[in-house]
């Protein structure tokens, strides 16, 4: 991901209270992120605030690492107690189950690219540590049902493969004192056929609703390789 990475500044701008989002920064214990286009400098600004907070389209647009990155300045400045991330494990190509391991080294594969955002965040020492205190917790979707998520940052990665009903449960899941972040991309599910994605029905359902921001993304705001932009617009070209 290659957003304006920045050597950590004396505070933040939130893009609120007056100040102009364009001069929007993200501070964390290891470097700071500045938006580079109008969504995500919006997206951002919401991520700073409270409540519900859905990012959705292609990757590569900093929908995860702008979530993560609001995630660990919430911690870091004592917002919140605690980080939550958190992803569907869905089966992609391989059965879950057959895969080597105890429970931990099955799902750990899923959850990789949250443990590279939040490695680009914070000390790996303090991330161990964090993580060994359940200060820092990365779990599948699943393991998000029966609980409240309190004093949390909570951020749901690649939610365009929840059902419905696990949509449904994890946005429940908000407690006193959380804020949520939802990423996804509507044009990668990988849910069995006929299986509908609550990401697709949570952004058209809650469109509107008090307290829930929806911002979408497109090619243009592409932020890795330039070659990536392109492969997108040709998909969405072809889609159409």
């Amino acid at each position: 991901m290659s957003l304006d990475i920045r050597p950590e500044p004396q505070d933040i701008h939130t893009g609120m209270a007056g100040t102009p989002a364009d001069d929007l920064v993200i501070t964390t214990r290891k470097k700071a992120v500045a938006p580079r286009t109008a969504v995500q400098r919006a997206y951002a600004a919401n991520l700073m605030g409270e409540g519900i907070h859905f990012g959705v389209g292609p990757a590569g647009t900093g929908k995860t690492y702008l979530a993560v990155a609001a995630a660990v300045h919430h911690f870091s400045t004592g917002l919140v107690d605690r980080i939550i991330l958190s992803r569907p494990a869905v089966e992609a190509g391989e059965r879950i189950g057959f895969l080597p391991g105890d429970m931990k080294e099955k799902v750990d594969p899923y959850m990789q690219p949250l443990y590279d955002a939040l490695g680009d965040f914070l000390p790996g020492k303090q991330l161990a540590s964090l993580i060994e205190e359940k200060r820092v917790e990365i779990a599948p979707l699943g393991f998000m049902r029966g609980r409240t998520l309190s004093g949390a940052y909570v951020v749901l990665d690649e939610a365009q493969n929840a059902t419905t009903m696990q949509m449904k449960m994890f946005l429940t899941r908000l407690g006193e004192g959380s804020h949520m972040a939802i990423t996804g991309d509507v044009s990668q599910v990988d849910l069995p056929k006929g299986v509908p994605s609550g990401l697709v029905e949570a952004i058209k359902v809650l469109d509107g609703v008090d307290g829930i921001s929806i911002d979408m993304f497109s090619g243009s705001d592409v932020v890795r390789h330039p070659l990536v932009a392109r492969i997108i617009s040709a998909y969405e070209r072809a889609e159409a």
